[in-house]
């Protein structure tokens, strides 16, 4: 089974820094559908998208929380159960450390153990540079990704943003190359519908680097490397 770095990480770090937390325990759900299952540059599955259910509680800037993926046209089933607490380093400077557990069930069944880290400044406000950081105890290999985003207000309601991001693997996603993994943008736009409620939209495009190069050349794949997938995603705090 292919190694998969789990954006779900990312996903509930960037709502846990977003002005609408304001209770000291809150809880969420969040529904999120991808037309296709891309991590690392990758199409994990053969065919279709997938779609997450995702609960959590914050208590005092650490979350738990517990997702489902499905496949929508394939069998293939993924838990990921974990943690992860916020640090506030400087007005401007937030990071982030957890720890996630996979189960896949598909066509192999397999299982990891993930440790993360991010740090994010926003000392200007429209151009934020944060750094992600994945190490997999079963691969015995991290994956680090750097990310621009600019976040526009467009009105009360509605924010659009777009991003650029660089991925590199270390024995995370193969064993055979390190360095440049994949080049990556998009734009996501999120509409706040309540003070609980807020939906979100994504288009994003995915250049295949060295890594990924490699690894098709290593296995004879043949056809378009890059990879253009959409999604959405509502969130509900209570």
């Amino acid at each position: 089974m292919q190694r998969q770095k789990k954006q779900l990480c990312l996903l509930l770090s960037a709502l846990l820094l977003s002005p609408l937390v304001q209770a000291d325990t809150e809880f969420a759900i969040d529904i999120v559908w991808d037309n296709q299952y891309i991590t690392e540059g990758r199409d994990n599955l053969d065919k279709g998208g997938i779609a997450w259910a995702v609960a959590s509680v914050n208590q005092d800037d650490l979350v738990v929380y517990a997702a489902l993926g499905r496949g929508d046209q394939t069998h293939y089933i993924e838990w990921n159960f974990g943690l992860e607490y916020l640090i506030s380093l400087h007005d401007d400077v937030e990071a982030s450390i957890g720890y996630q557990r996979l189960e896949f069930y598909g066509d192999e069944r397999g299982s990891d153990n993930e440790l993360f880290a991010s740090i994010s400044y926003s000392g200007v406000t429209w151009l934020i540079p944060s750094l992600y950081y994945t190490y997999a105890t079963e691969a015995s290999g991290y994956f680090v990704e750097v990310q621009l985003q600019s976040p526009w207000d467009i009105t009360e309601n509605l924010a659009v943003t777009p991003y650029v991001s660089q991925g590199f693997d270390f024995g995370y996603a193969t064993e055979q190359y390190d360095g440049a993994n994949h080049f990556q943008f998009g734009i996501e736009a999120s509409y706040q519908i309540s003070e609980a409620i807020v939906i979100a939209a994504h288009l994003s495009h995915s250049i295949a680097m060295g890594d990924i190069k490699q690894q098709a050349k290593d296995e004879a794949m043949t056809g378009n490397l890059d990879q253009t997938f959409a999604g959405v995603h509502l969130n509900w705090r209570f």
